[in-house]
């Protein structure tokens, strides 16, 4: 068998595999605590406002590469919804409008070098901790991570960075207004950023566990 095509086979089945873990995992939070949304079960919505002055490093995506000013919505909330005192895995949902409609873009806390970025960690507030996507983007000039931040209680730093490297500040997100009500984001049906694609193996992954969410909201 080609090197290549077993290893494009084994990506396929790890990540499947994993997408089923994953929706087994939020299914089972659901039945032990029933609400619509069985992770980050509590939030806090915001309107904002993205100010991108454009990456002293271009990675091929104009929404990254370029000066622009945009409206969003932010969500900021904690995995588990423990007291707010405990430690939480922090998460941050940002929906940013953009030509045609609007994108969303999920970061929760992690640690911030080669390999911790690529571990959830929990924390008990988001100043001292970066947020990070967690999982790559497909860009036209190799996988993008995104993160978040904290350079004052409402203002985020915005950083890209390839698998490996430093983190580059591009622009900033402001929190500008609580809002009432709650939100749901989803960057499967929604889509990314545009000049990004979703890897195949990360729909796969997350797919399962978005499925089995949109289903606990729907139920009454």
């Amino acid at each position: 068998m080609d090197p290549r095509s077993f290893a494009a086979r084994l990506t396929r089945s790890a990540s499947s595999a994993g997408g089923q873990l994953l929706a087994a995992a939020t299914e089972a939070v659901a039945r032990v605590r029933p609400s619509a949304k069985p992770l980050h079960p509590r939030g806090e919505v915001w309107s904002a406002r993205v100010i991108r002055h454009g990456s002293p490093e271009h990675i091929g995506v104009s929404w990254v590469d370029e000066l622009g000013e945009d409206d969003a919505v932010v969500r900021l909330s904690a995995a588990v919804g423990l007291p707010t005192s405990w430690p939480d895995i922090l998460g941050m949902a940002v929906r940013v409008e953009v030509p045609g409609g609007h994108a969303d873009l999920l970061l929760a806390t992690t640690g911030s070098g080669r390999l911790s970025r690529f571990v959830l960690l929990p924390a008990r507030s988001a100043q001292g901790h970066r947020h990070t996507s967690l999982l790559p983007y497909k860009g036209p000039e190799g996988p993008v991570l995104f993160a978040a931040e904290a350079s004052a209680p409402d203002r985020f730093d915005l950083q890209h960075s390839g698998l490996t490297g430093e983190w580059i500040t591009f622009g900033e997100l402001h929190l500008l207004e609580r809002q009432e009500g709650d939100t749901s984001f989803d960057p499967i049906e929604v889509g990314p950023l545009p000049g990004l694609e979703h890897y195949a193996w990360v729909n796969r992954l997350r797919e399962p566990a978005y499925r089995t969410a949109r289903r606990s909201r729907a139920e009454p």
